[in-house]
């Protein structure tokens, strides 16, 4: 119940990112059905309904990865001060954060099941004269539980791997660490120490001894317990966020791995076009037959762009500060080497997906080819939830700097310096991952257009 609550009360571009996350699975489920209708209908040819099933995995991924990002983004789900007294800490937040995104999923499976049923004509007649009867296997009885578990895969998946991602992550406490623990909560210099870290003084400590709140002060040692010189232990309030780790100063360690994971896939590809021995897959939506090593090549091809994408926006924050850089240049570059790991990711991702699909339209033997629907629906629907993704990763980048940001103005930076450090991120971002794209796309629809 809060968890809806908190759902009806979103900022309307919450509303929005929930929207689209429900879109995203209604795509998804509604491709779900799809190839269960095309199973029921074929049932002398297994091996292409499970192929069919298998091209699901793509936009199912990316539709868990849309709601991953959206599910961050969730201001809601935001752990404040005090709300640990209420018995909303971390752990609570995380479970309202995965209950929302199941409830958007959810909602998107309806969609699908309604769309699907409409298209097989059992809510009206049936539409479009036949013509998603070869597919949807409108002469056949659906089968229910197959239908509702297919249908409940997006909701599942997004919602454990929200949890999972957003869970909670405390340090170890160190041995001195639990010595210091230990002495502050039998002594005299642990109780003030237990009272500065309670409540909302232990966040907001700096800001209350500016304006004149003093701690209560700290009672003289007696003769058989002496002042301990050890400094006072850092106490992890339950409010503060652990799903936000720092940005790193040093260099993601994924670039290497990256490159060769790319490498690998690459080379996959190019031996798999250059032998004819293997036999084909026919592949669905009208495509060619194409070897399964050149689809793991092309698998392999994505996840390293994807691993790769951390470091090259590292390279990129480093290269911009090269050559005794400006203060638009340094702030720039320092930017994007401390987002590196949260904008690099997606932005790797799109670069993936961008490279698959200009490949994919070499698998076609015509010179000017036209995409089935199902085909066309999941491209637009891969497509449309890397960028969705990427976009609000920058939007959650946004508001992660924006104590800075506000830092900055305060100094009296220009707002126009503060756009153009954007304009040249997001510009050095596309100088140097759009002929990247175009170079990996064209390798690997090599052996394709053989």
């Amino acid at each position: 119940m809060l968890a809806l609550r908190l759902t009806r009360g979103a900022h309307p571009a919450v509303q929005l990112r929930r929207v689209l996350v429900a879109l995203a699975s209604a795509g998804t489920g509604f491709l779900l059905l799809c190839a269960l209708g095309y199973a029921m209908s074929h049932a002398e040819n297994p091996s292409g309904s499970a192929l069919r099933l298998a091209w699901c995995l793509t936009p199912l991924a990316a539709t868990v990865h849309l709601a991953v990002a959206v599910a961050r983004t969730d201001p809601a789900t935001k752990p404040r001060p005090g709300l640990s007294a209420i018995g909303l800490g971390p752990s609570r937040l995380m479970t309202i954060s995965a209950m929302t995104t199941a409830l958007s999923c959810t909602l998107g499976s309806l969609l699908a099941l309604l769309l699907f049923l409409q298209l097989r004509g059992d809510l009206t007649g049936l539409p479009f004269d036949g013509a998603a009867s070869a597919f949807l296997a409108a002469d056949q009885p659906l089968p229910l539980p197959a239908s509702l578990t297919l249908l409940a895969l997006v909701p599942a998946i997004s919602s454990v791997t929200v949890a999972l991602v957003l869970a909670p992550r405390y340090a170890r406490p160190t041995a001195a660490r639990t010595a210091a623990r230990g002495y502050g909560r039998f002594g005299a210099y642990g109780r003030s120490v237990a009272r500065e870290t309670f409540g909302t003084y232990g966040r907001f400590g700096a800001h209350r001894r500016g304006t004149g709140h003093r701690p209560a002060a700290a009672a003289p040692p007696s003769e058989g317990h002496p002042a301990s010189s050890e400094p006072a232990p850092v106490t992890a309030t339950p409010d503060s966020d652990p799903t936000q780790p720092a940005a790193p100063h040093s260099a993601p360690a994924g670039l290497p791995w990256g490159i060769s994971v790319l490498t690998v896939g690459l080379a996959v590809q190019a031996y798999a076009g250059s032998t004819s021995a293997v036999p084909g897959l026919a592949l669905p939506g009208g495509l060619t037959s194409g070897t399964p090593a050149v689809v793991a090549g092309w698998a392999l091809t994505a996840l390293g762009l994807a691993l790769a994408g951390p470091g090259l926006t590292h390279l990129c924050g480093r290269l911009l500060q090269a050559a005794r850089p400006g203060a638009l240049r340094l702030l720039a570059g320092r930017v994007l080497m401390e987002e590196a790991t949260r904008i690099g990711r997606p932005l790797g991702v799109v670069s993936a997906a961008a490279s698959g699909a200009f490949a994919m339209t070499a698998l076609y033997q015509t010179s000017s080819p036209s995409l089935g629907p199902l085909t066309t629906v999941g491209t637009f629907l891969v497509t449309g939830c890397t960028v969705a993704t990427l976009l609000t990763t920058a939007v959650e980048a946004k508001h992660a700097r924006a104590d800075t940001t506000a830092a900055l103005l305060r100094l009296g930076a220009p707002t126009t310096m503060l756009r153009g450090a954007a304009a040249l991120r997001a510009g050095t971002l596309l100088a140097l991952f759009g002929p990247l794209t175009l170079i990996v796309a064209e390798l690997a629809a090599l052996p394709l257009a053989r």
